[in-house]
């Protein structure tokens, strides 16, 4: 028995059946298995790079460039950004996993390609933007003795900078902006101008111009919160008597000139709602509206905010 045993014993060792060794191999070709099945659950989960799209496609200066961006897993601590230049510009949540930034541009600014630097999911993107030159036009204004060479309070400049920086996180319009009087466009947006013979440098018209008559209705393009109202007797020499109205996101609109104001500074209006009256009052040389568009503290064009609905 003896001797069947260690023939048995030195088949199996000559056949390669040795026990240990077998038993040492399948641990470590299951070790191996686990490993790899292991693997494709890992390179199955690649990171997707940021869905970014921008409007207009053919966007000329004065236009607001609209940045859309959508996450496929959003890090709710943080908002994605935008940057152009030396300005970032924050985003703000429009739907679920999708957010929207707005890049304002102007008459100032040089045509061509800038690039849009967009920061979300941990992810970054560059975007080339060709933006398309635009012409304006110049006009050559007089004022009269009495509003030539009015200067702005120090007071009226610091209300009305810091209406203009307003970033809220609500949207509050819906759909396109509406006309705010009915008077013809009297001046539109972008114009250059020479005050008494003298260039305004770095100026440019900011916003467009109502030609309504004295104490005709002012309304509100859009809905939003009245952020400013200022008046004459406070200081307010350039604007006038004014309205300031929040829209939420970075947008906010400037009524100027008025003969009389309808609203307070925290009442929320609708759109179409009564805030004023056409005026002169201020810097003005005859009854007229005028409405600025304000996007993160810059004006831009409102015509196409009146013709294409922004979402």
């Amino acid at each position: 028995m003896m001797i069947e045993k260690s023939a048995s014993s030195s088949n199996k060792k000559l056949l390669g059946f040795d026990v240990k060794s077998l038993t040492a191999n399948r641990r470590a070709i299951n070790v191996l298995k686990g490993i790899f099945a292991v693997l494709p659950l890992t390179f199955a989960l690649p990171v997707e790079a940021l869905q970014v799209q921008v409007t207009p496609t053919n966007p000329k200066l004065g236009d607001t460039l609209s940045v859309e961006i959508n996450l496929d897993n959003p890090d709710n601590s943080t908002n994605p950004t935008v940057v152009s230049g030396k300005n970032t510009y924050p985003a703000f949540e429009i739907a679920p996993n999708q957010y929207r930034a707005f890049v304002p541009t102007t008459p100032l600014e040089k045509a061509g390609t800038r690039t849009l630097r967009v920061t979300g999911d941990g992810q970054v993107q560059n975007l080339a933007v060709n933006v398309l030159n635009r012409k304006f036009p110049v006009q050559r204004i007089t004022l009269p003795p009495g509003k030539a060479g009015v200067d702005a309070t120090e007071h009226e400049l610091k209300r009305v900078a810091a209406f203009k920086a307003l970033q809220t996180p609500e949207k509050y319009w819906n759909g396109v902006f509406l006309k705010p009087n009915a008077g013809r466009m009297s001046t539109t947006y972008g114009v250059r101008r020479y005050y008494n013979g003298k260039f305004a440098k770095d100026y440019y018209h900011r916003g467009l111009d109502y030609a309504g008559a004295t104490g005709s209705s002012v309304i509100a393009p859009a809905p939003g919160r009245v952020a400013l109202v200022g008046r004459v007797s406070q200081g307010f020499r350039v604007h006038g008597n004014v309205v300031g109205i929040d829209h939420g996101q970075g947008v906010t609109s400037i009524f100027m000139h008025l003969s009389r104001i309808n609203v307070k500074e925290g009442d929320f209006v609708k759109a179409g709602q009564l805030i004023g009256a056409v005026g002169s009052t201020g810097a003005s040389t005859g009854p007229h509206l005028h409405w600025g568009l304000y996007v993160n503290g810059q004006s831009v064009d409102p015509t196409p905010w009146r013709t294409k609905v922004v979402k």
